[in-house]
């Protein structure tokens, strides 16, 4: 078992021992490798500044996704390949996004604009055409207040792709990426004062650490945690680190049902869901930013207990299970009991999260998802709503109703559905039902909204899904 770190960054080998191991990746790379042009301003994860490329072997090569250097520890580079931008070009030689920006005035003070690099350098690695839409969509996690956001995508639009070269041509190391290979699947634990590590490479493993040591925080993506820990609202000690469990990262789809490993990224999951249960994947499209969403898994959405937790009310509808893995085997649950109270599960403390296994939606059945937020998109939920229905001829055969953010958890709204259920579809049955609604929910006031605010969107949440419907089933009925 190694007692240390490795990485490579902008193709330099890495070996880091005791405490650096626990630090922001940010903060390693400005602090002790000089690697000034990672920017830091919001440390967590909103703002883009700090974006570098993260390499993971895949297969025989490496593949590249962009994220937020300051939410992501250095342990959980291990195995991995850094890419700065400092490993793009210097000033005497440009790379081509970094030209554009240049020639087409994308830049001002020039903050953000190492994070919008690395971005656009993202979206290269999978398709040379940068057409507007896929920057607006890549650079969803940079923020700006300079530019004004125009010249940005005129200069993305202006890069010459045939000169860009992607990250496999610029750091062509066989060397590199057979050692990274050979040190994702090697089992590592660090102690360094009280802090422990752990990456163990099997489920058995890690069950066996997380029994001895019951209050480790599980870290998969870890964007979550690493914002309290940023913030100062928590402190590492004992970590149990996922990443190279590669039983967690598979994911099966079949007619009936979709299984999902609870280390599957969003982003992943996206990808997965955009066929068979597509509303849900257009709800994932506003979970992050790519940075977030290439980092945060399902699992740890599931763990994080949050009530805005944006992937839960969709699975609560659909019945979901979240298999766990423990000492004493495998089990079950339905994530409508999944969850004891704020940010709290039926999990024992030698258990954690292995898959989930989402159904499919059966014949005659609708899947409708809301999010309220301040911002379109890069936002945390004020208000959320998941409708599973199945309708015929006018009548709502069955109903299921989740809501977020107006309890400590994600809930089910029982009387709601029993009201709904067997009603004719019309406006006065669902504006009903938005009183009774009401009733099920415990709204408060904070940062994000008033509890009145919340409880006018429970109601009127419940009429907007009417006149959805009843659009589509007047669509239908023309076509």
């Amino acid at each position: 078992m190694r007692d240390h770190i490795v990485l490579y960054v902008n193709g330099q080998r890495r070996e880091l021992r005791g405490a650096p191991a626990f630090k922001p990746l940010s903060t390693y790379l400005r602090d002790d490798l000089g690697l000034t042009g990672t920017k830091v301003v919001c440390s967590e994860g909103d703002c883009g500044s700090c974006t570098v490329l993260l390499g993971r072997t895949c297969g025989d090569a490496l593949g590249y996704h962009s994220l937020c250097s300051c939410i992501l520890f250095v342990f959980q580079a291990d195995g991995c390949h850094v890419v700065t931008i400092e490993g793009l070009g210097g000033d005497a030689n440009l790379n081509p996004v970094q030209q554009a920006l240049v020639d087409l005035h994308g830049t001002q003070c020039g903050f953000c604009t190492p994070g919008i690099v690395m971005s656009i350098h993202a979206l290269l690695e999978s398709d040379p055409v940068l057409s507007e839409q896929r920057l607006r969509q890549g650079l969803v996690g940079n923020l700006c207040r300079c530019t004004g956001y125009d010249p940005i995508i005129r200069a993305g639009l202006g890069v010459d792709t045939r000169r860009a070269e992607t990250m496999g041509q610029l750091f062509n190391s066989p060397l590199m990426s057979a050692e990274l290979a050979l040190c994702r699947d090697q089992p590592v634990q660090i102690e360094s004062g009280e802090n422990i590590f752990h990456k163990p490479v099997t489920i058995a493993d890690a069950v066996q650490f997380k029994t001895t040591h019951p209050d480790c925080i599980i870290v998969s993506g870890g964007t979550d945690l690493a914002v309290q820990v940023n913030k100062g609202g928590r402190k590492l000690k004992s970590v149990l680190s996922t990443t190279a469990l590669s039983e967690l990262r598979e994911v099966h789809v079949s007619e009936n049902e979709i299984v999902v490993g609870a280390n599957v990224s969003i982003a992943e999951l996206g990808n997965t869901l955009a066929g068979p249960i597509p509303e849900f994947a257009s709800m994932i499209e506003r979970f992050g930013s790519p940075q977030i969403k290439n980092v945060a898994t399902l699992g740890g959405n599931i763990a994080n207990g949050s009530p805005i937790g944006d992937t839960m009310p969709a699975l609560f509808v659909l019945n979901a299970q979240v298999e766990l893995r423990g000492a004493r085997g495998v089990r079950q649950a339905n994530i409508n009991n999944f969850y004891s109270g704020y940010r709290q599960t039926i999990a024992t403390t030698d258990e954690l999260i292995s898959r989930i296994v989402i159904p499919c939606l059966g014949s005659g059945e609708k899947l409708k998802l809301f999010k309220v937020s301040k911002r379109q998109d890069l936002d945390i939920s004020t208000f959320s709503a998941a409708f599973w229905l199945k309708i015929a001829r006018g009548t709502i055969e069955n109903i299921r109703i989740a809501y977020g953010g107006v309890a400590p958890t994600i809930i089910r709204l029982t009387k709601t559905e029993a009201h709904l259920r067997g009603a004719e579809l019309s406006a006065d049955a669902f504006e009903s039902a938005g009183e009774i609604a009401l009733s099920e929910i415990s709204s408060i006031s904070d940062v994000r909204g008033s509890a009145e605010y919340r409880n006018l969107l429970a109601a009127n949440i419940l009429q907007k899904l009417y006149y959805d419907l009843d659009a589509e089933q007047k669509h239908t009925s023309v076509t």
